[in-house]
């Protein structure tokens, strides 16, 4: 499942249909969907709070379930008498309540520690009960209050089954925590100090610090905070809260042991009852805390048994407790430090290695820079983060970024670039790097982005001469690509670059894939390169020739490419749908430049998109007289489209064959037979032609008979 967001506005769509099984659940008022779509209203405002997600919404966003294609996220505020827990205003009562629990969790182990011998303050005996009130209101506020169902991930709003669920689960447990047993026991006993039973039950209220994992755990997961801070607020706040209680716990094992000068704190102070509250809570607040760190005793020490079991159990948890927060602290300083020592890791293993094979400095140069700039590239996460997003933001990013750089290139002008821009890929250069060398395989096409570029000629004996530098919005590479043939030049950047690489199968898989692209990217690519003759195709467009723009009109002459050889440039313009038949001045066709020059896979390329080959050559008449392992070989390649006629001195071509089975002659056997050998094609040569059939032939000797043709083509007679 995929939730689609706008890039621009970040609004999730609300017009979206319905489903039987939402729609059966909405008539049941459990679950929350959306309504009948409402017509488009001017009220921005109003459609801004329902529809919009900001930072601060989208950890308020429930995902739809899987198949349910209508749901309403404006209904994460409340309505009627239900509350809804994405509310604003119940996310500022659950703050506001999380912040009772830390006077809770405060107050209440000094009050049991420390006023077991007389009654607390007026203040806080008020206090506390206050408290109290305001978590009865939030029982009460519980059972109007939706919650997400566990299986089916849907907002449940039913006030019967709110009710029945907290019933069963939290509410008892919520109940006791509230209760103020100090009250209680004031109203039973008549004496305001707490008993030991009392104290005991009070510890129920300690059950309200799940509200606190609560807190912490949800703003881990707001994007609004710092992940660091929040996990070192939330081990902070463990921390103190222990030694917090370890503290107080402590002290009241020497406050209620019988001999007061037999206890930990009675040995250096035998009259410590007599002494201010905050000199005996800082006393005992400095024993947890030296205990807990494990550089204490040395003043403070346990004296009596009970204090001795105390401590024992108190170690043993704070080795636990050590562990998980060395744990989460290492986890969050190293995490930042990792990548950087990996990398100074691999910047010395590059080192040791220049130094070990001698290596020239400029090598080891470009072996750093390169490090050094992938070190910084990966620091960013950019393709990362591009691989986790869905193809609608994806593409946008592709056109806000790359699209302005992509309309300047010469070779896409009137194509289709979203598709191109889903393939390229964006690449940093250092400074003085080949990005291609002289000969190099064709593997790649590099657009640039910024920096510089320069052209490099290398010959073997003869130093490197720059002929010329390639800036924004240019292109290089693709001369290699659509041509086949190894790079001309060497190309090297001058300063830092960001190139947009494309894969030379990608581009040509893009080309084949729509024809209308096909046409514009060779058409472009001819009329860029119409001068440049060092790299053959000055001749292939002819001057004044494609300015109508239609394909099948292009003056282009073919002669060139085939005079040269070229057999994969020559298939991509044949399958432009270019005429293959087009003569020159003499009435010479590229099969006739082929079959002259011997380019066998040229003549194959243009056999393959059926030429006609009953063309004569006038200049030279024996053009199709191949030898006969020449001929064996090209008939054994069978991507013939048309008949070759073998002529002979002594014998007359073959008769054309009639019917629905084009039999084209390839030639006579060589070794004395006398039936000569035939390629049988399935369907009419035009057909073939106008839909680029590419089935290949059958060959067979010539029968003597249509129905021994019939039965070698394996049709059935009847």
């Amino acid at each position: 499942m995929e939730v689609k967001v706008s890039p621009e506005r970040f609004n999730i769509s609300s017009n979206m249909a319905k489903v039987d099984r939402v729609e059966q659940l909405k008539k049941d008022d459990d679950v929350v969907v959306n309504e009948t779509p409402q017509p488009h209203t001017d009220d921005h405002n109003s459609d801004e709070e329902d529809t919009s997600l900001s930072l601060s919404s989208l950890s308020k966003l429930i995902l739809p379930p899987l198949g349910a294609s209508t749901y309403n996220h404006s209904h994460i505020k409340s309505k009627g008498w239900i509350i809804s827990p994405m509310d604003s205003r119940y996310r500022w009562w659950e703050t506001f309540m999380v912040m009772l629990v830390f006077y809770s969790a405060w107050v209440y182990p000094l009050e049991v520690a420390f006023f077991t011998s007389s009654s607390p303050p007026t203040n806080l005996y008020i206090a506390d009960n206050v408290v109290d009130f305001f978590f009865g209101v939030d029982i009460v506020l519980t059972f109007f209050l939706a919650y997400i169902d566990s299986t089916t991930h849907l907002l449940v709003r039913d006030p019967k089954k709110i009710a029945l669920r907290y019933l069963s689960t939290w509410f008892l447990m919520d109940v006791a925590s509230t209760i103020p047993f100090d009250a209680l026991a004031y109203l039973f006993t008549g004496k305001s100090k707490m008993g030991l039973s009392y104290s005991l039950l009070g510890l129920l209220r300690f059950w309200r610090l799940r509200r606190v994992k609560q807190l912490f755990t949800r703003l881990e997961k707001d994007i609004r905070f710092s992940y660091f801070w929040i996990r070192c607020a939330r081990l902070i706040a463990v921390t103190l809260f222990l030694v917090h209680g370890a503290a107080c716990l402590y002290y009241m094992l020497a406050d209620r042991y019988p001999h007061q000068g037999n206890t930990w704190l009675g040995s250096v102070n035998p009259n410590f009852r007599e002494t201010s509250l905050w000199i005996r809570y800082i006393s005992a607040l400095y024993w947890s805390i030296t205990t807990m760190t494990t550089v204490g005793y040395g003043d403070l020490h346990a004296v009596n048994a009970v204090e001795m079991i105390f401590i024992i159990f108190y170690m043993l948890f704070n080795l636990g407790l050590t562990a998980y927060i060395i744990g989460n602290m290492t986890n969050l300083v190293v995490e930042g430090t990792r990548r950087t020592m990996e990398f100074r890791k691999s910047i010395e293993s590059a080192s040791n290695f220049v130094s070990r094979n001698r290596l020239p400095p400029r090598l080891k140069d470009q072996i750093l820079a390169y490090m050094c700039l992938r070190f910084k590239a990966e620091s960013l996460n950019q393709q990362q983060l591009i691989e986790q997003l869905p193809k609608s933001i994806y593409t946008s990013i592709c056109q806000h970024l790359f699209l302005p750089i992509v309309e300047k290139v010469y070779l896409f002008n009137g194509v289709s670039r979203e598709t191109l821009l889903h393939l390229m890929k964006a690449e940093y250069v250092p400074p003085r790097e080949d990005v291609t060398m002289q000969n190099e395989a064709p593997e790649d096409v590099y657009i640039v982005v910024s920096g510089e570029v320069e052209i490099i000629e290398c010959e073997m004996e003869k130093e490197e001469a720059v002929v010329g530098t390639l800036q924004c919005g240019d292109m290089f590479g693709e001369i290699g690509a659509l041509c086949c043939r190894p790079q001309r030049f060497t190309f090297r950047t001058k300063s830092l670059s960001q190139l947009l690489r494309l894969k030379t199968a990608d581009l040509i898989e893009a080309m084949q894939a729509k024809h209308e692209d096909n046409v514009a990217i060779l058409k472009n690519f001819l009329k860029h390169n119409k001068r440049l003759k060092d790299l053959k195709v000055g001749g292939i467009v002819m001057e004044g020739g494609e300015e109508d723009g239609d394909p099948k009109n292009m003056s282009v002459n073919l002669l060139d490419v085939a005079d040269t050889g070229n057999a994969a440039f020559l298939n991509e313009l044949l399958r432009a749908r270019l005429d293959p038949d087009i003569g020159d001045s003499k009435g010479r066709t590229p099969l006739h430049i082929a079959a002259s020059k011997g380019h066998e896979d040229c003549v194959l390329v243009l056999l393959k998109h059926a030429c006609n080959v009953h063309l004569r050559d006038v200049v030279d008449p024996n053009t199709y007289e191949f030898s006969p392992t020449t001929l064996n070989e090209i008939v054994k390649k069978r991507e013939i489209g048309h008949r070759i006629t073998v002529m002979t001195d002594n014998e007359p071509p073959l008769k054309e064959v009639e019917g629905d089975l084009h039999v084209g002659i390839v030639g006579k056997s060589c070794r004395g037979m006398d039936n000569p050998r035939v390629s049988i094609y399935r369907g009419h040569p035009l057909m073939r032609k106008e839909s680029s059939c590419m089935e290949p032939g059958k060959l067979i000797r010539l029968p003597g008979s249509f129905d021994q043709l019939i039965n070698f083509a394996g049709l059935d007679h009847s």
